[in-house]
């Protein structure tokens, strides 16, 4: 049996690896520039976590989570999303009183949907969620600091959409009036509809069947259910996101697939990816902390896909020679190792920005220069056997004509610095 990996669940390989480092590590700077700290959440939840935050009813908790009982009996549950863990985390941790509130973590999900491009068995997520700061101040700032994030990518074909959900209290009315509405056209609904209609009949309006077009339009819309406060929390939101020049479009039909969430909701979308266009999604959730056990807080956040981000910004990036070697040592005799090992650790030690290998496998002089020029390498330092007597290293330029030298060990460190600081320019 030839063994494969699940469906759905893909490898990262190292040539793909190296552009996720780039964009992991151009986000992580951004977020850790508007003072929001990382944390490491558990992979593994109990079950109970998502029933009691996404919904028990909803499409994730009955169809989508990898959920097992462990040797205990207690039911166990691949995370399908970052936002429960979090929330169940700083309760734990009593984050909120530490006066952590800005958080942001990285890392696999899992839901168990039909593969296809852009949604995976196993994707990645980095999220954001910010505790204890209700007002609409918050709101932008994560919206202006996905925008900066799509700056630095390179990515100028994001819109965003933004709606307001308002209360819990002013959906559950809403709720009672929309389910109202689409039972007078059941008959026109299809299977995923009707099975919202009893669940969550808001999600009939993100329907993206062409067929109900007409039904979603005449629907009942939630402004007219808002209550005064969510109106002026949204009408700030939008005059601070104007002044900022972030520009926007209204989607009274965005609600969201969980239940958790209330007021903003927003999503950066993009046409390059067909029918899974969203990149970017989140929102307020101000009654899941008191859900999950806390005290009542607010709280918003967002999740990006880094699968769907990686395609659109990998084209862009500047990657350069990230994957190449700086320095390439080789040497003639299995006996002279021990001082090659010794010189390679003697260049990390000068800069660790050097990428240096030191050859492994034996060969002769002529099979290792194939493979450092192989490995991009701009220099190959060489110790054979009269540099191995003489206590020296042949220092020689895989990128230009410039004559070979053998020097001393200190002199190969400072003409190293200068070859390469002249390679880079």
């Amino acid at each position: 049996m030839k063994l494969q990996s699940i469906k759905g669940m893909n490898d990262i390989v190292p040539q793909e690896s190296i552009v996720w480092q780039c964009v992991e590590r151009m986000l992580s700077e951004i977020l850790t520039s508007y003072g929001y700290q990382q944390i490491r959440l558990p992979i593994l939840e109990n079950t109970a976590v998502f029933e009691r935050s996404i919904g028990d009813v909803t499409d994730i908790v009955q169809k989508e989570m990898y959920t097992f009982s462990d040797r205990n009996g207690d039911s166990l549950t691949l995370r399908p999303e970052g936002t429960a863990s979090c929330v169940r985390a700083v309760l734990e941790n009593g984050l909120i009183q530490k006066a952590q509130r800005k958080l942001w973590y990285i890392g696999p999900m899992f839901r168990h949907e039909r593969p296809q491009k852009g949604r995976y068995r196993q994707f990645h997520q980095i999220g954001v969620e910010v505790f204890d700061l209700p007002g609409p101040d918050i709101d932008a700032e994560l919206i202006l600091m996905s925008a900066r994030m799509w700056r630095a990518l390179g990515l100028g074909n994001l819109r965003l959409e933004l709606n307001t959900l308002g209360t819990v209290d002013n959906r559950k009315a809403y709720r009672n009036v929309l389910q109202a509405y689409f039972s007078t056209y059941k008959n026109d609904l299809d299977s995923d509809s009707i099975a919202r209609l009893e669940r969550n009949p808001m999600r009939i309006l993100d329907s993206k069947n062409p067929a109900l077009e007409s039904v979603i339009a005449g629907a009942p819309r939630l402004d007219d259910h808002l209550d005064d406060e969510s109106k002026e929390h949204f009408d700030r939101l939008r005059e601070i996101l104007n002044g900022a020049g972030i520009v926007f479009e209204i989607n009274p039909h965005l609600v969201r697939g969980l239940d958790y969430y209330s007021n903003t909701v927003f999503e950066w979308i993009t046409d390059e990816l067909g029918a899974q266009g969203t990149v970017c999604a989140g929102g307020r959730y101000d009654g899941l902390v008191e859900n999950l056990g806390g005290k009542p807080t607010p709280a918003i956040g967002f999740a990006m896909g880094l699968e769907r981000l990686i395609e659109l910004a990998e084209s862009g990036l500047n990657i350069g020679d990230a994957n190449e070697a700086d320095i390439y040592i080789i040497y003639s005799e299995s006996a002279h190792t021990a001082r090659a090992m010794r010189l390679s650790e003697q260049l990390r030690d000068a800069d660790t920005t050097w990428r240096v290998i030191c050859h492994c496998g034996g060969g002769s002089i002529k099979s290792q220069m194939k493979k450092a020029n192989r490995s991009g390498a701009k220099l190959a330092l060489i110790i054979g056997e009269q540099e191995f007597l003489d206590n020296t290293v042949t220092v020689k330029s895989l990128r230009d004509d410039r004559d070979q030298t053998t020097v001393t060990f200190e002199q190969a460190l400072s003409m190293s610095r200068s070859i390469l600081s002249q390679t880079q320019d």
